[in-house]
């Protein structure tokens, strides 16, 4: 999905000046960085439903030198399906996984979501894919990359949590409603091609 000019210019102007809020120790430059991001504001308060308070509150909790969030996500087959759970956030379904926390390997932090969200235990053994993951819609203003992990079961049972109100294994060719900026067909099309040609390389952006 093409990214529209206004995004991409509020995503500029907003990455320059948290880089510059990040290393600058001048009073006059912090003030002038500080209006970039309310200008960065006022663009996508402009182009979207968002209030600029709200924007500006989202941009005070990011602090330092803007980077990309990792998104990690588990890739479970079992006897040809794939393992989706439901999310509580807008009912549609995806691989298990989410935003990566602080003190982990992508390996631990993999295996950890898919435990959690499903009950399944698993073993993650290769990546298939690393996406740019702002290249799909929803658009989201904040970058982020996606990291799709092949998993191989050890154990447990599909298992509802706090987070995902219902789990299943599903065939690729009747899938329920997916959510989309989580899990999307390219990204489903892209497993069972690993599970297909086990020598097949890592795909990514």
């Amino acid at each position: 999905m093409k990214t529209p000019p206004w995004l991409s210019l509020a995503r500029e102007i907003y990455t320059l000046s948290q880089a510059g809020l990040a290393y600058s120790k001048n009073d006059f430059d912090l003030e002038r960085y500080h209006r970039l991001q309310e200008i960065s504001a006022e663009i996508i308060s402009g182009q979207s439903k968002l209030e600029k308070e709200a924007i500006l509150e989202s941009f005070a909790i990011q602090n330092g030198y803007p980077t990309p969030k990792v998104d990690v996500r588990g890739a479970v087959v079992r006897d040809g399906k794939i393992l989706l759970v439901q999310e509580v956030t807008d009912g549609c379904w995806a691989l298990p996984g989410g935003w990566a926390d602080l003190g982990e390997s992508p390996l631990e932090m993999v295996e950890r979501e898919v435990r959690e969200e499903s009950g399944m235990l698993v073993k993650a053994r290769k990546v298939a894919a690393i996406y740019d993951a702002n290249r799909v819609a929803p658009l989201e203003f904040y970058h982020a990359y996606k990291i799709i992990f092949l998993c191989d079961i050890l154990g447990g049972e599909p298992t509802a949590s706090m987070e995902t109100p219902a789990v299943g294994f599903f065939d690729p060719a009747d899938l329920p409603p997916l959510s989309l900026f989580r899990t999307n067909q390219r990204i489903l099309d892209e497993i069972f091609a690993h599970l297909a040609d086990p020598a097949r390389p890592t795909s990514f952006d």
